[in-house]
């Protein structure tokens, strides 16, 4: 072991042929030979051997050259190894270094290559070998970092026969198959022409088949059928599988056809593969051949000076944007260090680009570019009523604000902020703003965002710096006083990133904006000309600072009939429109659309009630597509809705009634909302439990109006002492829903008087904040609040006296038939909440 141990850190050897492979085998002394070869089967390998003489006329044979019956075995998992091949094989060195030890210590240092049926043969056991193999002579084994390699010289096929041992290193017994074939040899001749000639066609398609052909002209004879066969198998790139089943195939004219089939495969995949890479380099050579012609052609049309290079045409471009512009000096001058150092740059350098581009957004803003506001009133009424039912209020608000700009002449430096519910017609207010005024419209949904980048932009030494959203909203819109909807305004988040809700200060700021900096241009760039219009579902989450900036116009909820002329108006002609339904073929009656709002469509927007006149649309048009109607419409009436719509998910539940029960007024981010206020006694001795997922706020308002009725009850009719000997349990339905405000205090201690009193309050409603000495304090909320009375059908209301103003300015339709008593201590509600209702009097 002493020569390979030494050949370690030699480069693999070339292949090679027969007679050099019979002088790699290093000879050995008699004694040596005779005690290898006495299990060895005496039988000439397929290379001729060397003949002598025994005294009788005889031939003997060299030990080196005699094929052993028991055989040292090595597993192949790629492909298997075929007689005619000689090449260098890479195995793991665990667990097979043991095998190839053995081998290297006998002469004839041959051991045989099976393939396995795993993909990976270091854990091969028996029963995974195939049971045909091919024996090799190895040759120069190197042994380097886990790995070992040798040259492996294909001598001749064989079976195993029996196993001698069961775990590596693995020997066996095996046979030597015999490749001779009696069939007609003008048969096999012409199988070995048909094989010559495939051979040839694949030698123009891989150049690689060239070297192994080469190779095995070498060592073989072409006229020599059976490694021919051999050959032309492993040449190809069939399955393991495959090939397998040719080494099994010993009759050499059965292997030749196998091979033939084989062969003529990897014919056609060589020519498929040649044609797509002919296709691709047509195309490659055609993109060159274009490139340099147009390469020319600038060449020439420069020398001629009728055209100019890149860098120049770009100057020339972006020079020409600015003309008519009124750039600000300082921003003129940092554009002008830009085009200085941009006609010194060389193209192929990243600053080029940079350069370019900060150029390319400097020179595209609308310096000093404006649009001519359009402040005729009766136009923008005009547009705001046909963009929108209702919101009388709400146009009201906005016309004035128009018409402060009609003064000045200019409407600038407002930021206008719309509070409502969802859908109920913030965004669309925003549009109808911008077409009233005639300007440009942006909008910009800032939900989510967390990186004051975004506003404020990034700097240019970062790689993919662009400006922030404001402007390339200047950019995009090409005018510096556009209409810029900020959209969810409320929902602004903060990370490690920044706040971009401290970036918005600058923004909306008028003081500020009008040298607003943007970290992209790093040139200040006026804002103050532009509208800027935000929205949000409520005021909590908003930082003050940035909400003291603001005009606030709150748009609350609609009602029924306002909804009604909504749907009619807009939500079913728009959706009639989309699907491509004529108004004649489907009909919906006002009965319908009533019954649509009230059972499926209650909230404050009109956002779900388009979802259900979408449902029924679509059915629709499935009636229409399949069913043959003679033209006549299909109606939807109040008694067909269910049909359409299934099951209504609002039912007309009247406010809860009885003895402890009062209807109290809540305020949510979706509208108003009415909260029934139970109470009960549960037991003797002084207590007061509380449930249904009430906050803080709620707990003290609770609190306070226990404390308030067991220190005044007497004054309101409760029994002496009642509190004193009572456990009493307060209770707001819905418990999962989470509820917090201060105003619901009224509404508790009317519920604890009524429980007291054992006397059933009237039906009405109530909100307003209660303190411990009965003072009625005002809340906040009032139109969502008598909406949603309104909508479960209660026309008789109890507010604080602080909140008449709120009443009066509601709209007259909200107003109407509602009864309003004004409480300014809560002797003022006690009074009301048992009279009759004919001897009530508004207060």
């Amino acid at each position: 072991m002493t020569d390979t141990e030494n050949e370690l850190d030699t480069p693999v050897v070339e292949p090679l042929n027969d007679e050099a492979g019979n002088d790699a085998v290093a000879a050995t002394d008699d004694a040596a030979g005779a005690d290898t070869t006495l299990d060895a089967e005496v039988i000439p390998a397929d290379a001729p051997l060397a003949p002598g003489s025994d005294g009788n006329g005889g031939e003997i044979a060299v030990a080196a050259d005699v094929l052993p019956s028991r055989l040292l075995l090595l597993p192949l998992w790629e492909r298997p190894f075929f007689p005619a091949q000689a090449l260098p094989l890479l195995m793991n060195d665990a667990p097979w270094w043991p095998t190839l030890e053995q081998v290297m210590e006998r002469p004839q240092r041959m051991v045989g290559l099976v393939l396995v049926k795993p993909e990976q043969a270091d854990n091969a056991s028996p029963d995974d070998f195939h049971e045909v193999g091919t024996i090799v002579r190895v040759h120069n084994l190197m042994r380097s970092e886990g790995k070992m390699q040798f040259v492996a010289q294909g001598l001749r096929r064989f079976r195993i026969r029996e196993w001698l041992s069961t775990q590596a290193p693995y020997e066996a017994v095996v046979e030597y198959l015999d490749s001779e074939d009696s069939v007609n040899t003008e048969e096999m001749r012409a199988y070995s022409v048909a094989l010559i000639n495939t051979i040839k066609e694949l030698l123009p398609h891989n150049p690689l088949y060239a070297e192994e052909l080469k190779f095995f002209l070498n060592r073989f004879n072409t006229n020599d059928p059976s490694p021919l066969a051999d050959f032309a198998a492993a040449m190809t790139t069939a399955t393991k599988e495959e090939l397998q089943e040719v080494l099994d195939t010993a009759p050499v004219l059965a292997r030749m056809k196998k091979v033939l089939v084989l062969l003529k495969k990897e014919t056609e995949v060589a020519k498929l593969q040649s044609q797509i890479r002919e296709q691709v380099e047509h195309k490659l050579s055609e993109q060159q051949r274009e490139f340099f012609l147009k390469e020319q052609l600038k060449t020439i049309q420069k020398e001629l000076g009728i055209s100019k290079d890149d860098r120049t045409a770009e100057s020339e471009r972006f020079r020409a944007r600015l003309e008519g512009r009124t750039v600000p000096e300082k921003a003129m001058k940092a554009i002008e260090e830009q085009f200085e150092k941009f006609a010194v740059l060389e193209p192929g350098s990243p600053e080029y680009a940079v350069t370019r581009n900060y150029l390319d957004v400097l020179t595209d803003l609308p310096w000093g570019v404006h649009s001519v506001d359009q402040l005729d009133l009766k136009r923008a009424r005009k547009i705001l009523d046909r963009d929108h039912d209702g919101l009388g209020d709400v146009k009201d608000r906005i016309l004035e604000f128009l018409a402060v700009g009609a003064l000045k002449g200019e409407v600038a430096g407002s930021i206008l902020l719309l509070v409502g519910p969802p859908g109920v017609g913030k965004t669309s207010v925003g549009r109808s703003v911008a077409a009233a005024l005639g300007r440009e419209f942006f909008r910009l949904s800032l939900g989510g965002m967390r990186d004051e980048a975004e506003i404020k932009g990034h700097r240019r030494t970062y790689i993919g710096a662009m400006p922030g959203k404001f402007i390339q909203a200047i950019r995009e819109t090409g005018v510096a006083n556009p209409v810029i909807m900020l959209d969810e305004i409320d929902k602004i988040g903060a990370s490690y990133h920044g706040d971009p809700a401290s970036a918005l200060l600058e923004v909306l700021d008028p003081e500020q904006n009008v040298d607003f900096l943007d970290h992209y241009l790093d040139v200040r760039f006026d804002l103050s000309k532009v509208l800027f219009v935000c929205t949000a579902n409520q005021l909590d989450s908003i930082p003050g600072p940035l909400l003291d900036r603001m005009e606030v116009i709150r748009l609350s909820g609609y009602i029924t009939s306002e909804k009604l002329a909504i749907a009619k108006n807009h939500l079913w002609p728009r959706l009639l429109e989309r699907s491509g339904i004529e108004p004649k073929q489907l009909k919906l009656s006002d009965g319908a659309l009533e019954k649509i709002i009230e059972g499926y469509a209650r909230e404050a927007g009109v956002r779900n009630l388009e979802k259900q006149l979408g449902r029924i649309v679509r059915k629709a048009a499935v009636k229409l597509v399949e069913g043959d109607r003679d033209g006549k419409p299909i109606k939807v009436s109040a008694k067909t809705v269910e049909e359409w719509l299934g099951k209504p998910g609002f039912r007309n539940l009247r406010p809860g009634a009885g003895v402890g029960v009062v209807t109290g007024l809540a305020w949510t981010a979706m509208g108003g909302a009415t909260l029934d206020v139970e109470a009960s006694r549960i037991g003797k001795g002084r207590g007061f439990k509380l449930t249904g997922r009430l906050g803080e706020v709620m707990k003290e308002s609770a609190n306070i109006a226990w404390s308030y009725l067991s220190a005044n009850g007497s004054e309101f009719g409760v029994p002496e002492g009642y509190f004193d000997d009572a456990t009493i349990h307060l209770h707001v339905p819905e418990g999962a829903t989470p509820k917090d405000g201060p105003s619901a205090g009224v509404t508790m201690a009317s519920a604890l008087l009524s429980l007291a009193r054992n006397e059933q309050p009237r039906a009405l409603a109530m909100t307003g904040e209660l303190t411990l000495t009965g003072q009625v304090l005002a809340i906040g909320g009032v139109r969502e609040k008598v909406i949603a009375a309104r909508r479960v059908g209660i026309d008789e209301l109890i507010l604080p006296e602080a909140n008449r103003g709120d009443f009066d300015e509601l709209p007259e339709h909200i107003r109407a038939g509602i009864t309003v008593h004004y409480a300014q201590t809560y002797a003022d509600v006690a009074k009301r909440l048992f009279v009759k209702k004919k001897d009530a009097v508004t207060g």
